[in-house]
């Protein structure tokens, strides 16, 4: 098949029409940057790819620019939203006891004491003896008879005193459950909103780091057959100069 001959815009020499490609369906930006030289353009004027190599290194500089630049800014947004996003998680325990009085130190230890078997086996074990002593009267003394008045005022203070500081203890236990819930909230958001980052970064390495990987290999290829079809062109003139010398030297033998 006949491969059609035409003239390039900007050399003016004479090309295969496989040796290059018409200005209609160059790459936009491609376009624009030929139109900065030669502004009279038009779609159908055709341009070899010897001529278009200065143009694609110069196109592909500013796609790699520009994929770098976009890079950057991706990268300063996230440092920006994590950097107001940052939050040291806290050991709550740590914190509440840094702060403790001696007051709470007691309703804690007071309220660790009454919720054990120990203290109510330790209790059970006092009123018998109570009880026994008054009732079996062992050294003939009982300063506290039936119905044991002075053990009802005994527990009865016993529970009026106890209680509040019961409730002391779990104030102190519904501070430290407020705070872990904050420091969770806290935590929570930030681990949030760095997944959403981290979506968003792999969203822009997929959609626009890969599209400018085709371009970049586009290019790279249209150069690499250009390259080519010069090295291809070179090969076949030297050939043909090899061919031309030993016809030259064929007709000098006759003639001798």
């Amino acid at each position: 098949m006949k491969v059609k001959r035409v003239q390039d815009y900007i050399s003016k020499d004479w090309f295969d029409e496989t040796d290059g490609s018409y200005f209609e369906r160059l790459n936009s930006r491609l376009q624009v940057l030929l139109r900065k030289d030669y502004p009279d353009l038009k779609g159908d004027d055709f341009i070899s790819n010897i001529s278009l190599l200065d143009y694609r290194l110069v196109f592909l500089d500013e796609v790699i620019a520009d994929a770098n630049e976009k890079n950057k800014h991706v990268r300063e947004a996230v440092h920006d939203v994590t950097k107001g996003l940052l939050y040291e998680d806290k050991d709550v325990q740590e914190q509440l006891d840094s702060r403790i009085t001696f007051g709470q130190k007691v309703a804690d230890e007071v309220a660790r004491f009454g919720g054990s078997w120990i203290f109510i086996l330790s209790f059970i074990a006092f009123m018998g003896i109570w009880m026994g002593l008054n009732v079996v009267q062992p050294f003939g003394i009982a300063f506290d008879k039936y119905p044991f008045i002075l053990l009802n005022l005994v527990l009865s203070t016993l529970a009026a005193v106890q209680a509040p500081l019961i409730m002391m203890s779990q104030n102190r236990a519904s501070d430290y459950d407020r705070l872990q819930a904050r420091n969770d909230y806290h935590v929570n958001k930030q681990s949030k909103e760095e997944i959403r980052l981290l979506h968003e970064k792999i969203d822009h390495l997929v959609q626009q780091d890969q599209s400018d990987l085709l371009t970049i290999q586009k290019l790279q290829t249209e150069m690499l057959m250009a390259v080519s079809q010069q090295v291809e062109k070179i090969s076949d003139d030297i050939r043909i100069l090899k061919v031309m010398r030993l016809e030259r030297g064929t007709h000098e033998d006759k003639d001798n």
